[in-house]
């Protein structure tokens, strides 16, 4: 088995349950926006008294808070990581409830005073308005336009500039102020990433399915070959990934 097979192999090989990317670690870099999402997402959850992880994965992000509030609920979508963010989950006290991502959030008008979500497919402003109390504050890290287009465009060729300009911060602003929100923080940065290894391109393109949709090794054997001797010729394959940050409050009554 020459190296691009043993690469792919390991690669395939990987679990890509939960949004834990330690597989990455000497394979693959990115950096991290200045704004710290973790961090700041821990802070708020010291404060808060109930709140909601939209579209949690596996859970590790909320796990990740030292402190959680008393009432702390998940919702996630896919199977897989509904057990792992239970079984993270759970023993901090907070409950994982099954829910797919374009379905109203199963809860009450006003239930929480925190909403946060990392990385979400799609952002229900309508909804995230409906269960946050008066005063209370969705914080949310998303991705950017053109996120890893890199990436994107060497095995689909180059994308519309409606699909390029999409998820753009924004237009987040838009659907924050149209379900009576008031955006409060709205920052964005592009980021390096690099890929050392051909595993590691396919490792990402199996976990962040919506990159190249259907991604499988053979219906693109050749373009990945292609790219692992580009990569052992000339070094690591660089892409430039997008986040922003956003928070928006709900209007506390006069």
């Amino acid at each position: 088995m020459d190296r691009f097979e043993k690469l792919v192999a390991e690669a395939e090989a990987a679990p890509v349950d939960g949004w834990d990317f330690s597989w990455f670690e000497g394979r693959a870099t990115e950096e991290r926006p200045s704004w710290g999402y973790a961090r700041a997402m821990g802070e708020r959850m010291a404060r808060a008294s109930a709140a909601l992880d939209i579209q949690t994965g596996g859970g590790e992000v909320l796990a990740s808070a030292a402190k959680l509030p008393p009432l702390t609920a998940a919702t996630e979508g896919w199977p897989p990581n509904i057990a792992k963010a239970t079984a993270l989950l759970r023993p901090r006290g907070a409950v994982v409830v099954a829910a797919p991502e374009d379905a109203p959030l199963p809860f009450a008008d006003e239930a929480f005073d925190l909403v946060v979500s990392r990385h979400p497919v799609h952002t229900y402003w309508d909804e995230i308005a409906r269960v946050l109390m008066p005063g209370g504050a969705f914080f949310s890290q998303q991705v950017g336009p053109a996120s890893a287009f890199e990436v994107v465009e060497y095995f689909l060729g180059p994308q519309p500039e409606e699909v390029r300009n999409g998820r753009h911060p924004d237009a987040a602003r838009a659907g924050a102020e149209s379900a009576g929100l008031e955006v409060v923080d709205l920052r964005s940065e592009r980021l390096r990433m690099e890929f050392h290894d051909i595993g590691a391109v396919v490792h990402f393109l199996r976990k962040v399915v919506w990159m190249v949709p259907g991604f499988t090794v053979e219906q693109y054997r050749p373009q990945l070959r292609e790219l692992h001797e580009q990569i052992e010729a000339e070094g690591p394959f660089t892409a430039h990934s997008a986040r922003f940050l956003i928070e928006a409050r709900k209007p506390a009554p006069a």
